[in-house]
């Protein structure tokens, strides 16, 4: 499976597809966030129950902030959520009511990054939104560290690999809770 540059990348998100692409620490699959059959179609591949909700990567908090209700979070709250982007931090914030229930799951909350990775940052800016984020495996399988990894599980099943290196972090982002400041993970 060949390596899609930006461009090529964001007009098979735009089209409804589902691509994979290097993060911080494993490979990803990601799709439009506002495109429900898109997000049903990862969720199938994944093989991932929809009440599990995903996470979302942005370039920047305001690609964010239209899935989000920040009116929920104090002013300490919301510096100790961007003290820590862009970098390796997932956060669970309060959700707006009008977002897809594919994407926050069986929760009133949404998990959210600002990717410092170069690429994940391109296909965001030229998309003018976030991405769907989920590590690119089947549920229960370890995730794709490489190229070969990815294709041996998604050949022909998704759009395209976006060209690109994985980051240096050994570890998937640690989440936190944006309301508690409690770790996650």
């Amino acid at each position: 499976m060949l390596q899609l540059d930006t461009s090529e990348i964001s007009e098979l998100i735009e089209n409804g597809g589902v691509i994979a692409y290097p993060t911080e620490a494993v490979y990803g699959l990601g799709c439009d966030p506002d495109n429900d059959v898109a997000i049903e179609k990862l969720l199938g591949l994944k093989q991932r129950p929809w009440q599990k909700g995903l996470i979302l990567v942005a370039s920047d908090y305001s690609q964010l902030a239209p899935y989000l209700d920040d009116t929920q979070l104090t002013t300490k709250q919301l510096e100790s959520v961007f003290s820590r982007w862009p970098g390796p931090f997932t956060f669970i914030m309060p959700i707006r009511s009008d977002i897809s229930k594919l994407l926050c799951g069986s929760f009133n909350s949404l998990a959210v990054r600002v990717s410092a990775h170069p690429g994940i940052q391109a296909i965001c800016n030229n998309l003018g939104k976030p991405l769907v984020s989920t590590s690119a495996n089947i549920t229960g399988q370890q995730p794709a560290m490489s190229l070969d990894e990815v294709t041996a599980q998604f050949e022909g099943v998704i759009a395209g690999i976006a060209t690109g290196e994985l980051g240096l972090d050994a570890n998937p982002s640690t989440i936190i809770d944006a309301l508690s400041g409690k770790v996650l993970r």
